[in-house]
């Protein structure tokens, strides 16, 4: 359904986020998703520093 969008339809996609938000906000949009497509594969690798305290072992 996607893969078939080219140059023109983009355009009109482009077209219409303008008029809906206007110029200035795009850039806070853009960063706003960045931030958010960022925390989203830092949360699906995990935590990037190791556990400081091994967990004891109950016996």
């Amino acid at each position: 359904m996607f893969g078939k969008l080219g140059v023109p339809e983009l355009l009109l996609i482009l077209a219409i986020v303008l008029v809906f938000f206007g110029g200035r906000r795009i850039p806070d949009l853009a960063r706003g998703l960045g931030e958010g497509i960022r925390n989203f594969k830092e949360g699906m690798t995990g935590p990037e520093k190791p556990a400081e305290k091994p967990t004891e072992e109950k016996k």
